[in-house]
């Protein structure tokens, strides 16, 4: 059971870096059970990665409590407007992913899981990150600073590119980031819609897979509860650091970085499965 804890450490760690940074939870995911498998059934698999997020979700929710909270009672009236109407601007955003996610979970999970897949949008999607520091998109035309001044069609938008997210590899921040960039938004303010559209598609997404883990008759033991916990409370402790290294990494600098190692890590993968 001890090593079955350090595992789930990893992944927890794994998961609360990768999931905000635009290189892919999923895919880390995945490789990482390939070459370091838990001793645990292939339903609960299912379960875990995925559930495992919500974690990193309550991190984004206690980083952002005030600005997130329609409720907070040193808001103004007009601020706790604002506020319902960013929530409506979120909902409109995931909505496109969250349709077509329920729709072809299932396949997406029979067909698109494994390395090359990851591997091909790793480095897809790394060279999309190039292009776009290359061509310094949005420079002048970026104006959008602040997630509150995005319209409800931007928004719409962004959450089409999330789409793209449900090939592992892709990246959800990856995707919804460079549809925020191409659609006009900062940096930033990219980064921080792409976080509080996590908060929706994520528990959206683990409420799925928790009603097909009960709909399928399998049961949780003892040992899988504690692995289920320890990984969302260490993905809960990563990403608190993650997302706060990541605003302050994207005022001054590009994704280029990103890009690279998307690339690099996605020519390794090919690599380690193809000599295996």
């Amino acid at each position: 059971m001890l090593l079955e804890l350090l595992k789930t450490v990893l992944l927890g760690l794994v998961e609360g870096v990768t999931e905000w940074l635009p290189i892919s939870s999923t895919g880390h995911m995945i490789l990482l059970n390939e070459a370091l498998r838990l001793n645990v059934g292939d339903e609960f698999w299912k379960l875990f990665e995925v559930v495992i997020q919500l974690g990193a979700i309550l991190a984004v929710i206690v980083l952002y409590f005030r600005r997130l909270n329609p409720f907070a009672p040193s808001k103004t009236p007009e601020q706790r407007l604002d506020t319902w109407t960013l929530w409506l601007k979120v909902i409109v955003a995931v909505l496109p992913s969250g349709l077509i996610g329920v729709a072809l979970d299932d396949w997406f999970d029979a067909h698109l899981y494994n390395y090359v897949t990851v591997a091909i949008a790793l480095i897809l999607y790394g060279v999309v990150f190039l292009g776009l520091d290359r061509l310094e998109l949005g420079r002048h035309a970026r104006r959008i600073g602040d997630v509150g001044q995005i319209s409800y069609r931007t928004a719409f938008l962004i959450g089409c590119f999330q789409v793209l997210a449900l090939i592992p590899g892709t990246s959800r921040s990856g995707s919804t980031i460079i549809g925020a960039l191409l659609l006009g938004l900062t940096r930033p303010a990219a980064a921080e819609f792409s976080f509080f559209m996590a908060i929706p598609t994520m528990l959206g997404a683990s409420l799925v897979k928790a009603a097909k883990y009960l709909l399928s008759g399998a049961s949780m033991s003892g040992s899988e509860a504690v692995i289920l916990i320890t990984g969302c409370a260490v993905a809960f402790a990563v990403s608190l650091a993650a997302i706060r290294g990541l605003v302050r990494y994207v005022r001054t600098h590009s994704f280029r970085v990103f890009g690279v190692y998307r690339i690099l890590l996605g020519a390794v993968v090919l690599l380690w499965f193809a000599l295996r």
